[in-house]
């Protein structure tokens, strides 16, 4: 359901103010997304999962008991990446979800019905009308 021109006014008068009395805080807020925090968390699991995996590789050299443990942060780290993988797998379905329900239709069936009148709307020809 869309806002009405004075919610937006009103919307709009709330955004000023907080620009104005704390602009740090309206900058992080404006700045972080639902996938902020999954991403930054992914990102660094992969990375250490990198290391691990080569630190594993090179401790073979070294001790068999040393690769083992090396294999097991490895393994715990890519736990860590499937878990904040289907976190914003999640959040993304979440958002679409949202996306969706804030349509205005009622079902799924009606949102593609929509999409598909749109797209025929805009290949019609102008002669077919």
């Amino acid at each position: 359901m869309p806002l009405s021109e004075d919610e937006q006014r009103i919307l709009g008068e709330i955004e000023q103010n907080l620009r104005a009395s704390d602009p740090d805080l309206a900058r992080q807020v404006g700045s972080t997304t639902v996938y902020t925090e999954s991403m930054r968390r992914l990102k660094w699991g992969v990375f250490g999962f990198v290391l691990a995996l080569i630190a594993s590789v090179l401790l073979l050299a070294v001790s068999y008991l040393a690769a083992f443990a090396g294999f097991l942060v490895v393994f715990a780290l890519a736990i860590f990446i499937e878990s904040h993988a289907r976190q914003l797998g999640r959040a993304g379905m979440n958002e679409a979800t949202q996306a969706l329900r804030n349509n205005g239709s009622g079902s799924l069936k009606d949102y593609f019905n929509d999409a598909s009148t749109k797209a025929k709307d805009r290949l019609r020809r102008p002669e077919d009308e």
